[in-house]
C-alpha cells in the first residue's frame, strides 16, 4: 500500500516560460551580492544573500554538500582529425572515487561520449606534458551500458595519478544551458568555497553564494553548520522526456556522511536547513537507509527511486532511523556511511529531516522543480517563480538564490 503515488504526475504541469536573457551566463563578481528570495509560510520577502543569517530560524543547523567538481571533459583527436569528447561520469574499476583518483597506470570510468559515430573502434591517445615530462595517455572503449560507455584509461608514467591527469588536461563541465565554452575563471567560480571532495560533474550551485563573510555571520548568531557529500552526476541536467514522472529514471549518485554528522542531526533541537537540492536528497535518503537497517541490518543500504512512497518504509521516526544508522556504523566499526541514492522527491513526498532549503531557481520541467514543489506546494512554487521573473531575479546555476521555510 502506498502513502502517495507521484508516478502519475504530468511534467507539463511544472513548466514555465524562462526567457534566455533571464539565465545567468556568468556569476556576479561578489558571490554573496546575489538576490535572495525568502519564502516563509506563503509570504515572500526580497533581500540579498549577504543577509541570509537574519532570515534563518534561531538554532538552525545548515547542511552543506562539500563535493568538488572535477575536470571531467577529456578531448581527443583521431588521426582522421575527428574530435572525440569523453565525459567522465563515475568510476567503474576501481569503483571507489578516491581509489580511482589515486590510480597510477590505469582505471576505468563510466562515460558519455561525444561524436561517438566517429569512434567505432580502436584506442584514442594523446601526449600530456606535466612538469616538462611527456606522458602518453590513452582511452579504450570497453563496453556500452545504456547511453553510457565504460572507458579504460591508461598512461605510462606512474609518478602521476589519474586525478593529476584530469587536472592537467580535463575541462570543467559547466552546465550545457549556459551555451558557452568553459573559461578559466569558471575553475574558481563554479566551485563552492568549501568544496573539498573530488567527484562531481556539476556543482551544488546553491552553495556558490556563500562566502567567508557569510560563514562568519553564522558564528556570530550561533548558527551551526556541518557537511555531507553527494557527488552530482550528469543526470542533474537530464530533462524529463516522459509525459508522466513514472517514465523518468533517476541516476544513482554516491553519498558519504560522517558518523559525527549523523550524531549531530540526531542531537540537534532546532531547524535543519539543507543548502541545495543535493543536500536535501542526501538527508532524506538517510531516513530510508535507517529504515532499511531497522528492518534488517543486512539490507542493501542504497536508496531506490520509489521506495520513499511505500507506507512500510515510513514507519520509523527520524530519531529511530538515525539511531539505526549509528548502531550499524558502530557494530561494523565504521566512521563513515557510504551508499548510493536514486531518490526522487516529488509532490506527495513527506519530508523526514529537512525543514528548510537554500536553493537557486531551476529549469522548467526538471526533477529539481518537482522537489521544490514537494516542499512548498504546487501553487506556491508558481507564485515564487512568477515573483522572481517579475522582479528581475537571475536563474539557474549562476543565478540568484532563495530560502524556503515552512515554519
Amino acid at each position: 500500500m502506498k502513502i502517495s503515488d507521484p508516478k502519475e504526475i504530468r511534467i507539463e504541469d511544472f513548466n514555465y516560460n524562462l526567457p534566455d536573457e533571464r539565465i545567468a551566463k556568468y556569476p556576479l563578481k561578489e558571490r554573496d551580492a546575489s538576490k535572495l528570495l525568502v519564502y516563509r509560510n506563503g509570504a515572500i520577502t526580497d533581500s540579498n544573500f549577504y543577509d541570509l543569517t537574519s532570515f534563518l530560524p534561531q538554532k538552525s543547523l545548515l547542511i552543506f554538500n562539500n563535493t568538488k567538481v572535477i575536470q571531467a571533459r577529456l578531448h581527443f583527436q583521431k588521426t582522421t582529425g575527428a574530435q572525440i569528447e569523453i565525459f567522465c561520469l563515475e568510476p567503474y574499476e576501481p569503483n571507489d572515487y578516491l581509489l580511482s583518483f589515486q590510480q597510477k597506470s590505469t582505471c576505468s570510468w563510466l562515460c558519455l561520449i561525444g561524436n561517438l559515430k566517429k569512434w567505432k573502434e580502436g584506442t584514442l591517445s594523446k601526449e600530456i606534458i606535466i612538469n616538462n615530462e611527456i606522458i602518453h595517455f590513452s582511452a579504450e572503449r570497453i563496453e556500452t551500458k545504456g547511453d553510457s560507455h565504460i572507458v579504460k584509461f591508461s598512461w605510462d608514467n606512474q609518478d602521476y595519478t589519474f586525478s593529476e591527469l584530469l587536472e592537467a588536461i580535463g575541462e570543467l563541465p559547466i552546465p550545457p544551458y549556459l551555451n558557452r565554452d568553459t573559461e578559466e575563471e569558471d575553475k574558481q567560480t563554479y566551485q563552492t568555497v568549501y568544496s573539498k571532495i573530488d567527484g562531481s560533474v556539476a556543482a551544488p550551485t546553491a552553495g556558490l553564494h556563500f562566502t567567508p563573510k557569510v560563514f562568519e555571520s553564522f558564528s556570530q548568531q550561533g548558527i551551526k553548520t556541518t557537511e555531507v557529500t553527494l557527488h552530482v552526476g550528469a543526470g542533474t541536467f537530464r530533462p524529463v522526456k516522459s509525459e508522466q514522472i513514472k517514465g523518468h529514471t533517476m541516476h544513482s549518485e554516491f553519498i558519504s556522511i560522517k558518523r559525527g554528522t549523523i550524531q549531530t542531526l540526531l542531537d540537534h533541537d532546532g531547524a535543519i536547513i539543507a543548502v541545495g537540492t543535493t543536500s536535501v536528497r542526501t538527508l532524506e535518503s538517510l531516513y530510508y537507509i535507517g529504515s532499511k537497517i531497522g528492518k534488517d541490518p543486512n539490507n542493501d543500504l542504497n536508496v531506490t527511486q520509489w521506495e520513499a512512497y511505500e507506507r512500510e518504509n515510513n514507519a520509523l521516526s527520524k530519531q529511530e532511523a538515525l539511531t539505526s544508522i549509528l548502531n550499524y556504523l558502530d557494530s561494523h566499526k565504521l566512521d563513515t556511511l557510504i551508499a548510493h541514492t536514486q531518490i526522487i522527491i516529488a509532490p506527495g513526498y513527506q519530508f523526514k529531516i529537512v525543514e528548510g532549503i537554500v536553493t537557486n531557481f531551476h529549469q522548467p520541467q526538471s526533477t529539481l522543480l518537482l522537489l521544490v514543489s514537494a516542499f512548498i506546494g504546487d501553487k506556491d512554487w508558481k507564485v515564487i517563480y512568477n515573483h522572481a521573473l517579475e522582479n528581475n531575479y537571475r536563474f539557474l546555476s549562476y543565478g540568484d538564490s532563495s530560502l524556503l521555510l515552512n515554519s
